[in-house]
């Protein structure tokens, strides 16, 4: 892993993929221990675009029938959180009387989640938990609980595994952490 240059910024090494695969072994044995004996068939939501590496990461890992649904949200602009929450593409199927397993790529200050999981309960989802392959526990300041959390990051900007700086760099299959 080399340091590499998006747009008109440095980034450096910072999770290499094999520790980002045992991160998502480790959140599949857990979402595997409480949904494998339920019966039910509930949603896995991919939080588009960022989390679609996590989640088809995540769904290889999980040893039940699970149904994949989408949308889109967004509440970044750059490198930063503009703190408002835009449903970008509406969700793909109906969560009505199901129980939904949120991916999200990571999780900082919490609004878009927190509004995420206000939206499905409105929309008739019967429980949602909340799943995320990184969380910012410096900056995560809601009540709400996450459910299944990958790892805990320091609060920097990062690309990499899904996560990108201006629509550049989802493709890399490593996390690289802004070059100060």
């Amino acid at each position: 892993m080399d340091r590499i240059k998006i747009h008109d910024k440095f980034f450096k090494p910072f999770i290499p993929n094999a520790q980002i695969e045992s991160v998502i072994d480790g959140v599949a044995e857990k979402i595997n221990a409480d949904f494998a004996a339920s019966g039910e068939i509930p949603v896995l939501l991919c939080v588009l675009t960022g989390s679609i590496m996590f989640t088809a990461g995540l769904m290889k890992r999980l040893n039940f029938p699970l149904e994949v649904m989408s949308l889109k949200l967004s509440s970044y602009t750059g490198t930063q959180s503009s703190g408002q929450v835009l449903e970008v593409m509406g969700l793909t199927g109906s969560v009505e009387g199901r129980r939904v397993i949120v991916c999200e790529d990571i999780v900082d200050t919490g609004a878009t989640i927190v509004a995420l999981k206000d939206m499905l309960l409105g929309k008739g989802a019967k429980e949602v938990k909340i799943c995320t392959m990184l969380l910012k526990p410096e900056v995560y300041s809601k009540p709400l609980k996450l459910d299944y959390v990958g790892m805990e990051i320091p609060n920097d900007f990062i690309v990499g595994y899904g996560l990108d700086y201006d629509d550049l760099g989802r493709n890399l299959k490593d996390i690289y952490v802004l070059d100060t």
